[in-house]
């Protein structure tokens, strides 16, 4: 049998997709360029809020002061949080489906989010869905986040999963990275930015939502039980 391991924003919430949005109507106030904007922020998913920071300063250097910067980071952050307020992002399609069939057919699933473990868990719990994991790391957690595999071995230590025993649902280039890396199963699907020939080939499978990624593990479940069943018939004899 298997174990799963979910990342969180893209992957379950809505949630790359409904910052970069209100990234972008901030910046307009402030007559930054929507393609520069987009361009960073793709780079930033995936990781922790360091190293999104990092970026950002690097990117916007030599048109902003930071001082700048962190107003427009500010005020982006918190239109998001007013326009979903409480938490309330919207789930991802497929999300509720994947999580009721894995925990009904006894998978162990846990979260491995970059986004810091206190938020992780308040937006689960205000989904209703903190019932379905084992258990969540989150990306304070590490020192280095993805595309370094250290979030998914501690996550794997954590959880008692073997890392070649467990799929890592992912969207982000730097997601598929850190799974390849610290020896998973890698499942991509996509969010803000489709698959390039690296994602294909690191990643198990590419599906276009999670009902597809739902029904390749159940091919997965099928195949290990008619593995089961067959040593078990060969060693009755």
């Amino acid at each position: 049998m298997y174990n799963v391991i979910f990342d969180m924003d893209g992957v379950i919430f809505d949630s790359e997709r409904t910052l970069l949005d209100c990234w972008i109507e901030t910046s307009e106030k402030y007559d930054l360029d929507e393609e520069l904007v987009r361009s960073t922020y793709i780079k930033c998913i995936g990781t922790n809020i360091n190293q999104t920071t990092e970026i950002y300063k690097n990117a916007f250097q030599n048109i902003l002061s930071e001082e700048m910067l962190k107003r427009i980071w500010d005020e982006s952050v918190q239109l998001h949080r007013e326009r979903y307020a409480d938490g309330a992002l919207p789930i991802k399609k497929g999300a509720a489906d994947i999580l009721e069939y894995l925990q009904s057919s006894g998978v162990s699933v846990g979260i491995a989010s970059s986004t810091k473990k206190q938020k992780v868990e308040h937006l689960i719990r205000n989904a209703g869905l903190y019932d379905r994991f084992v258990g969540i790391v989150g990306g304070d957690a590490v020192k280095i986040s993805k595309p370094n595999p250290e979030i998914y071995l501690l996550a794997c230590r954590e959880f008692g999963f073997e890392p070649s025993d467990t799929f890592a649902i992912e969207d982000s280039f730097n997601g598929i990275r850190a799974a390849k890396a610290a020896g998973m199963r890698p499942i991509m699907v996509p969010d803000i930015v489709p698959a390039d020939a690296e994602m294909h080939r690191l990643s198990e499978i590419v599906c276009k939502d999670l009902i597809e990624a739902m029904d390749y593990l159940k091919k997965e479940r099928r195949k290990h039980a008619f593995k089961t069943d067959a040593v078990f018939c060969f060693d009755s004899r």
